[in-house]
């Protein structure tokens, strides 16, 4: 994607996300945040909404008018993105109506599982290790290469939703990756890949900064998705084999204490955090 569909990206969501949280409103759809306020959710449902929309005059002109404006290889990713955007979404809308009785964490959906019943959160876990099955296969890896990328994959996917529990974190967390891939690399080929998410993301900051709007699920599955790709599609195997560690590293230290509470305990994490939100 080059820079006229970034733009037409950004414009879109200029547009849509406000007018997507004003209907979630107005049609009641609301949770309460972690301080007790009611916001429009799911905003991921309205941000994937938006991809949607920009995607479709851009593939008509990178077809019709033979101009490079969508990545070739959007057509693999853009099956994960939108897949666990749907997963997230079941999750929102029918995990979420037993809150207090819905199991949390990897374990608690394991535990479920072993006594017979399968959760929302199971079937999002399930679905999404084979959605990432699917988009890493083709790609002439090695078997343990393949599922170390599945794995990456996934569990980058799953640290963004333990990250969304603040508002604006895990868009932060993705603002900071693309920016130290793109300077890394010295590349702008995670734009270019994913352009079509990053407008309606970033616009959509905005909101949950300002606890207008929470992103759920949804939000937090699209906004790890992306991130996962990133990752894949931009470090070389030693990298990938790294970003697994630390994305491991933080996934099991998220399911036995508390990242908010590790953020706020250092003070250039706690100011970054809170960094744009609402006061108290």
């Amino acid at each position: 994607m080059d820079l006229i569909g970034l733009a037409l990206s950004f414009a879109l969501a200029a547009v849509m996300v406000p007018a997507g949280v004003r209907g979630l409103l107005d049609a009641g759809l609301v949770r309460e945040n972690y301080r007790g306020r009611e916001l429009a959710f799911p905003l991921g449902a309205v941000l994937a909404a938006t991809a949607l929309v920009a995607l479709a005059p851009l593939a008509f002109l990178d077809d019709r008018a033979d101009l490079d404006l969508l990545d070739p290889e959007l057509r693999r990713w853009i099956t994960y993105v939108l897949g666990v955007a749907f997963l997230g979404f079941l999750d929102d809308s029918l995990g979420q109506a037993r809150r207090g009785q819905s199991p949390r964490g990897w374990r608690g959906h394991a535990q479920a599982l072993a006594a017979g019943r399968l959760s929302t959160g199971a079937i999002k876990a399930i679905g999404a290790l084979a959605l990432a099955a699917y988009v890493v296969s083709g790609r002439g890896l090695e078997s343990l290469e393949y599922l170390a990328d599945v794995a990456l994959l996934i569990l980058a996917t799953n640290l963004f939703n333990l990250l969304d529990l603040r508002p604006g974190r895990a868009e932060k967390a993705l603002a900071l990756l693309g920016a130290g891939l793109c300077l890394g690399a010295w590349t702008a080929e995670p734009l270019e890949l994913l352009g079509i998410f990053v407008g309606p993301v970033l616009v959509g900051a905005a909101f949950t900064l300002r606890e207008r709007a929470m992103l759920g699920d949804t939000g937090s599955n699209l906004v790890g998705a992306i991130a996962g790709i990133w990752l894949l599609t931009t470090l070389d195997e030693s990298g990938r084999l790294v970003a697994l560690g630390v994305v491991a590293a933080l996934t099991l230290y998220g399911e036995f204490r508390s990242i908010s509470s590790a953020i706020e305990s250092v003070p250039p994490l706690r100011s970054l955090d809170s960094l744009g939100r609402v006061d108290d």
